[in-house]
């Protein structure tokens, strides 16, 4: 079974910006979407945003919209997180999801959609 491995994360002061990483580290086949979630200390894990490979549909969590960026390299086999404008509750543990989805499914957004995961990568956003 692949799995997906998750880099890019660290420390860093509020406004500041971070790209994560999302790449296969085995075989991940029939995979044509790939998501972020995040989990804060003490809370549930939660969507943050999708992409479709095919379309290019993307989907995000009303917290991240406007300041958060999901994407992918075709050639890398990578999709990318760029995280702009943060913010001290966009502090958690931040997962990639790989899933084989209907793309004609109304949301993107559900955990259990997603059949392949990363370990997760610490985000902290601190003064």
């Amino acid at each position: 079974q692949g799995q997906l491995v998750t880099s890019g994360g660290g420390l860093v002061q509020p406004g500041a910006s971070l790209r994560l990483s999302c790449a296969p580290s085995g075989r991940s086949s029939g995979t044509n979407s790939m998501a972020w979630f995040r989990q804060a200390p003490g809370k549930e894990r939660e969507f943050v945003a999708s992409i479709l490979w095919s379309s290019s549909r993307t989907e995000y969590a009303d917290s991240v919209n406007g300041r958060f960026t999901i994407s992918r390299d075709n050639a890398k086999n990578t999709a990318y997180l760029q995280m702009n404008s943060l913010k001290p509750e966009d502090t958690a543990v931040y997962y990639c999801a790989a899933g084989q989805l209907n793309p004609y499914v109304r949301t993107l957004r559900y955990a259990s959609m997603y059949s392949y995961w990363g370990q997760g990568t610490q985000v902290t956003v601190s003064s």
